[in-house]
């Protein structure tokens, strides 16, 4: 059986200059999840709040406005150019994978991966 080319096999050339995280040792506790992602999820809420310095917020139309309901983001704040874009492209990911757009093979190791690493 032949294998068929991945829908990233694009992403190759950048995979050395991708940073990997290693497994964990042991089995992480729900607590330490739990709490972790309060952690990050306080952070996150106080950096959308904090607004960019130098950057005109003007009146009107925004045609961000519902991402920014979704993503709980204020206009102009730091967020708004940190994380975001990171955010958005992932959710985009998930979306075309799940609708069959991109095919990826999760049970494959390297497609697995590679579609992590986009």
């Amino acid at each position: 059986m032949t294998k068929s080319k991945s829908s990233l096999s694009f992403i190759k050339p950048f995979v050395p200059f991708v940073p990997e995280i290693e497994e964990p040792i042991r089995a992480i506790a729900l607590r330490d999840k739990v709490i972790w992602t309060f952690i990050a999820l306080f952070i996150y809420l106080i950096c959308c709040q904090i607004p960019l310095y130098g950057v005109a917020i003007r009146d009107g139309t925004d045609p961000l406005y519902m991402l920014r309901m979704m993503l709980a983001s204020n206009k102009g704040s730091l967020m708004e150019l940190g994380i975001q874009p990171i955010i958005t492209s992932g959710m985009i990911l998930q979306l075309l994978a799940g609708a069959g757009i991109l095919k990826i093979d999760q049970n494959d190791k390297e497609e697995s991966q590679l579609f992590s690493q986009a």
